[in-house]
């Protein structure tokens, strides 16, 4: 009998990524998601049961982030987390053979926009920024459940890398048409992860028996902006790349609805829990990760 994996909000790039990998590596997969395609949010007996039995289920579900953090936008935000976790967590403690794991997403901006150092598990949530702010409380619904027989892990997540869509795709057009250069200064920093390491991470925690709590999902080998770009240049072997000044980056965020502090604030965490566990990743660092994600063809 396969094992059950099912993803809650999968219809996104992470989400499809998992789906495939998970298909090929054997399991049963069970979407929950808007559309008639899959177990719908609305269907409660119907989430219940795809709950049941399952070996884990991974929680991605929420709005996206890339919006400007109106009042209007940041309720929405918050909302789509917490309902459903919710939503979620009330079932499980329905089901007569409840999940093993319970993996839920949460961000890593929770440790805020801090420059000065990198920021592991061990450090207390941002009460400022409103990325922080949202993990705080998507966490808050998620621990608010105390489940016996599932083991509950919120995962911290970086800048997730991959093909055909994330947050690479627009740093790879400008890269092509010779905008590749630097964000504002450069200097703030760039927490990331392989997508194929977050599904790695995923098996890894599973059998870890003693892993519960939050987690940074993460690579070991952050870099600032201005290497990112540099990094990019060379993988795509662009011969020039323009820096943009921040004035232009607020002006062109605003443009196309989105925060500027995304690009220009820091993003800086460790994995500290996965290094002490000695989780091996497959794409510790950038360059090999973008050759990949570019560059090759699986």
């Amino acid at each position: 009998m396969k094992q059950k994996i099912v993803i809650a909000g999968g219809t996104g790039f992470i989400g499809q990524y998992l789906q495939n990998r998970f298909l090929e590596d054997g399991f049963e997969v069970v979407i929950i998601a808007r559309g008639n395609r899959y177990v719908s949010w609305d269907d409660t007996p119907g989430i219940t049961n795809a709950l049941n039995n399952a070996f884990v289920l991974i929680n991605l579900a929420g709005k996206p982030i890339s919006s400007k953090f109106t009042e209007k936008n940041k309720k929405e935000l918050i909302e789509s987390r917490v309902s459903t976790t919710h939503t979620l967590g009330n079932a499980i403690t329905k089901c007569t053979a409840p999940p093993q794991i319970w993996i839920n997403a949460s961000g890593a901006h929770i440790y805020g926009t801090d420059d000065q150092k990198p920021h592991t598990e061990n450090d207390a949530p941002d009460n400022d920024f409103f990325p922080a702010i949202m993990a705080k409380e998507w966490e808050d619904a998620f621990f608010a459940f105390q489940l016996e027989k599932t083991r509950q892990i919120a995962f911290r997540i970086s800048i997730v890398l991959g093909k055909n869509g994330g947050v690479l795709d627009p740093f790879l057009k400008l890269t092509k048409f010779g905008l590749g250069g630097k964000q504002g200064n450069g200097e703030q920093k760039f927490s990331w992860i392989h997508i194929e390491d977050f599904y790695r991470i995923i098996h890894f925690v599973a059998a870890k028996t003693g892993i519960n709590g939050v987690i940074n999902i993460c690579s070991p080998s952050p870099v600032s902006n201005a290497k990112l770009m540099e990094t990019l240049r060379k993988v795509m072997k662009a011969p020039i790349g323009l820096p943009a000044p921040a004035f232009a980056i607020k002006i062109g965020a605003g443009l196309i609805g989105i925060e500027s502090d995304l690009i220009l604030k820091s993003l800086w965490v460790m994995p500290k829990r996965l290094t002490e566990e000695a989780y091996s990743f497959k794409y510790p660092a950038l360059e090999p990760a973008l050759e990949n994600i570019i560059n090759e063809d699986s």
